[in-house]
């Protein structure tokens, strides 16, 4: 039984009066126990860019939709031939394949918007707020639904049906609003396979230590296989937003002034292969060293981590020879 695109139910809807809930009641903790988790200021900001994201994601769901029908109806042939079956159906077992698919999908669309500059100046407005709130999480940007779906390509290929593709790719994004909170504790058990606000906290975080780590969406347990996760350490004091913050705090600010840079550094270089790693190449990188990626950060704050330890495992005496 196939389910029509112009009857498909939005999730969202639902989940709406819950997120606002929420959002009160986080707030109204933060004013009770002066926890200082929201101003004005950012929560306006957070509520415009949220207002264009939901617009834009409306607008262009049939964009996404209508070019996962076209991929799908494309390889039907395909799949008869090879796989002998049209489609995957709707079992409940398909159900678990597409929600698995999809978050696996997101981890590589998520880590990429960390580490190609392009996409990072499209997911950047996410991480602008210094701020890690419910309210954070509506801020998503503007022009990263143009790209997004072509990680999902391979799932209509495979046969899953692209109304479901498209609400477990709701579901994914409503489990991720619940992620944006400091109020939550560590869970163990639960967090070791599937992501919660203990790690996700690492993930806003613009410590240099905890810079592109933790970018599952459902489950952690991408990070984990391929080397992304990080656990927030207690004793560290966490700081969110970015390294480069802002100057502005309007919305279209928030969603474009990466772009703006990316270009005036193009303009800059002759050569074109530093055009090209000005666009594509990783945030911070620059043909003549001024500026520094995040692995390159890292790197610098191992070594400085490790003089501090050598330098406290040595004996008293080894001190005394070194100061004469």
């Amino acid at each position: 039984m196939e389910i029509l695109f112009d009857n498909m139910p939005n999730p969202f809807a639902y989940f709406i009066p819950i997120f606002a809930v929420l959002i009160l009641g986080e707030a109204y903790i933060s004013y009770k126990e002066d926890k200082e988790l929201y101003n004005l200021k950012d929560s306006m900001a957070s509520t415009w860019v949220g207002i264009g994201a939901a617009v834009l994601n409306t607008l262009t769901k049939a964009y996404q939709i209508g070019l996962f029908y076209l991929i799908y109806e494309l390889f039907e042939p395909l799949r008869v031939a090879y796989l002998g079956y049209e489609n995957l159906g709707w079992a409940w077992w398909v159900w678990v394949l597409c929600l698995v698919g999809d978050d696996f999908n997101f981890y590589w669309h998520h880590r990429f918007c960390h580490t190609i500059r392009l996409f990072w100046a499209a997911h950047l407005v996410h991480h602008s707020s210094d701020k890690f709130n419910l309210g954070t999480a509506f801020r998503n940007g503007w022009t990263i639904f143009l790209y997004k779906p072509i990680y999902w390509l391979w799932l209509p290929i495979l046969g899953f049906n692209p109304v479901m593709i498209a609400l477990c790719m709701s579901f994914n994004s409503i489990y991720q609003f619940f992620l944006h909170s400091t109020l939550v504790p560590k869970i163990p058990v639960f967090g070791a396979i599937f992501n919660t606000p203990w790690v996700h906290q690492v993930h806003h975080a613009c410590n240099v230590e905890y810079l592109d780590r933790n970018h599952g969406g459902i489950l952690i347990i991408w990070d984990r296989i391929f080397g992304t996760y990080r656990d927030k350490e207690v004793e560290l004091e966490t700081k969110f937003g970015v390294l480069h913050p802002p100057t502005k705090h309007d919305p279209i600010t928030l969603n474009f002034h990466e772009f703006n840079d990316i270009w005036k550094d193009v303009k800059s270089v002759k050569s074109w292969k530093a055009k090209f790693m000005y666009v594509f190449g990783p945030p911070g990188w620059s043909h003549d060293g001024s500026r520094k990626t995040s692995k390159m950060l890292q790197q610098e704050w191992e070594e400085q981590q490790q003089l501090l330890h050598s330098s406290s495992q040595q004996k008293p005496s080894d001190l005394q020879v070194a100061n004469v």
